[in-house]
């Protein structure tokens, strides 16, 4: 579905991923692409992959877990994710799913996929801007968002310390686990949060 050109029948695509998810998600998939298009002009992001990587984030955000698990296995990926859920699995693993599903080969749109979530110490510019579009898209409301979308339009590696700062904060508040890759992100960026 997906050519190695990145070249797709973008009704197709977006039908496939639209029957994948409730139309509230659907919506919000459609939130993230416009604003990584936003930000990828901004930034000087490749914009097909910018909306591509934007399309397909949240394709398995509502598989079952059973595919998550055999995708752990078939692909032999590090056991301590099975100590995770859908929240980690959908990005981390699901990326696996996206690829076999639409044939994705490009190993930068998969590599910020898999990231959109838990981020990375070391960004690219395409992880960044998909890290950052999913949570300050149009349909987003919550407390600081407005911020976030005020500092994403100041400084990409800002508005992805500010987004990792706040996330953490929220999980500690509730008694979530961290997924140690997230701290990893925390601590690759907690510096421009002094700029």
């Amino acid at each position: 579905m997906i050519a190695a050109d990145l070249t797709f029948d973008r009704q197709a695509l977006l039908e496939k991923i639209r029957v994948a998810m409730k139309p509230a998600r659907f919506q919000h998939v459609l939130g993230v692409e416009q604003a990584a298009l936003v930000l990828a002009d901004q930034y000087g992001c490749d914009p097909k992959k910018a909306s591509l990587a934007a399309l397909l984030h949240d394709y398995a955000k509502e598989v079952e877990d059973q595919v998550f698990l055999d995708l752990i296995a078939k692909y032999d990926l590090d056991k301590d994710l099975l100590n995770w859920d859908n929240n980690i699995w959908h990005g981390v693993v699901g990326a696996y799913k996206i690829a076999e599903d639409f044939g994705l080969k490009d190993e930068e749109i998969f590599q910020a996929i898999q990231r959109h979530t838990i981020g990375a110490g070391q960004m690219t510019l395409l992880d960044k801007v998909l890290y950052v579009a999913d949570y300050i898209e149009p349909n987003r409301d919550f407390p600081g968002v407005d911020e976030a979308r005020r500092i994403a339009k100041e400084s990409l590696d800002k508005a992805v310390a500010y987004e990792t700062a706040q996330t953490i904060s929220y999980l500690a508040k509730k008694g979530i686990p961290i997924y140690p890759q997230t701290l990893e992100t925390y601590n690759g960026y907690v510096a421009w949060l002094k700029e």
